[in-house]
């Protein structure tokens, strides 16, 4: 059977904040995995440093947007923060694999993916995975992955910082990196399920993207210049828009990229207004699809978190023992200092479950029968079944 525990600290020192979380979250000698988040502003090395002092245990994770949630509330703090959950179970197996950015992205998520199945003492594909990448190569990572073990179903997200300046680190055992890319495959019969969501409405403005440059550079939509074309959307002024002003106000209004079935829409977040007002978007963009112009509101941000885990939590087969939840931190960002109310949404719908939430810049998932893919301004919501 499942067991999970949750631990964190907001210790100034590294070391120190590492060790209690570890202290607080490791379940005895029985401990198989822990999904480390950590703040950017400290010493990440350190924190891990703490981490194994006291464990061999695989540990995997990275930095998180501001914050992290768990259920005595949220876990910030300007000296820093970490916190960890940890699995027990006999029944399962986890193989734990990371590699830093290289020439090509693809074939790393091909290496990475044989050492995670050497590592678990495995050969065959896993029943589940978790993905942890830069924001960067998210996709190539993902299709290497996948050369390897097959559309085995997968949730996770990119590590992040506070400010989108590339101070994100990524975890992966005693190992810390910036760029890149880790996984843990989970060898288990036990249920796990995602809701993977942006829980955003569909407008009925759309339009074809014509060209795109470096896969993430949108420079036209229906033959007009991109941000010229999703300012006269929003009715604004492309100048309203340039630089990172585009991150803030497109959170309220991204743009949607239906998957081919149209079973899963997912989110592609404009971030940076270019002074030749094209876009960079956060995730990969392909010419001649469409892309929908999405809406929501705050409120509707904070709801779709309890909708979210509500669901995770009613299509589990058995009761749920743990939760990770992969939460965008540009959605965070539209939140503000409404966050407590994100908080009491997720402690009444875990109803007691040990639960962890960080906040990324990227998500990954799938919704049925979709493909895995990366999107951004998601939820990522993965519950783990006790049996």
């Amino acid at each position: 059977m499942l067991k999970s525990k949750v631990g964190y600290s907001m210790a100034e020192d590294s070391f120190t904040s590492g060790l209690t979380t570890a202290k607080a979250s490791i379940i005895g000698n029985e401990s198989k995995v822990g999904f480390l988040y950590t703040s950017c502003t400290q010493n990440v090395r350190e924190i891990v440093r703490g981490v194994k002092s006291i464990t061999n245990m695989p540990v995997i994770g990275c930095t998180s947007s501001g914050a992290i949630i768990v259920p005595d509330g949220i876990v910030a703090s300007n000296q820093g923060f970490s916190g960890m959950l940890t699995m027990a179970d006999q029944n399962l197996t986890v193989g734990v694999a990371g590699h830093e950015a290289g020439a090509n992205a693809r074939l790393i998520g091909r290496e990475v993916a044989l050492e995670a199945v050497r590592n678990a003492g495995m050969k065959t594909a896993p029943a589940y995975f978790y993905m942890v990448a830069s924001p960067k190569e998210e996709e190539d990572y993902l299709m290497g992955i996948q050369d390897v073990i097959g559309r085995v179903p997968m949730f996770g997200g990119s590590a992040a910082d506070d400010t989108v300046e590339g101070k994100w680190k990524i975890i992966c055992d005693d190992k810390v990196f910036s760029d890149g890319v880790a996984v843990c495959f989970f060898y288990t019969q036990s249920d796990i399920l995602t809701e993977y969501t942006g829980a955003y409405r569909e407008t009925n403005i759309s339009g074809i993207i014509n060209k795109v440059e470096q896969n993430r550079t949108l420079v036209t939509i229906d033959n007009e210049i991109s941000l010229n074309k999703y300012a006269s959307w929003i009715g604004t002024t492309p100048d309203k828009l340039r630089g990172t002003k585009l991150l803030e106000a497109s959170i309220l209004h991204p743009l949607g990229i239906k998957d081919p079935i149209g079973n899963l829409t997912v989110v592609r977040h404009p971030m940076i207004g270019n002074s030749n007002n094209t876009m960079n978007i956060g995730n990969k963009l392909v010419g001649n699809t469409t892309a929908i112009l999405l809406e929501t509101t705050i409120d509707e941000l904070i709801d779709s978190t309890g909708n979210a885990l509500r669901k995770v939590r009613n299509d589990l087969a058995t009761d749920p023992a743990a939760y990770i939840l992969i939460h965008c931190g540009g959605r965070k960002l539209g939140i503000k200092e409404r966050l407590p109310e994100v908080h009491k949404q997720l402690v009444r719908e875990a109803n007691g479950t040990p639960f962890i939430c960080c906040f990324t810049f990227g998500e990954y998932g799938y919704h049925e029968n979709s493909a895995n893919t990366c999107g951004g301004l998601m939820l990522s919501f993965t519950g783990f079944g006790e049996e």
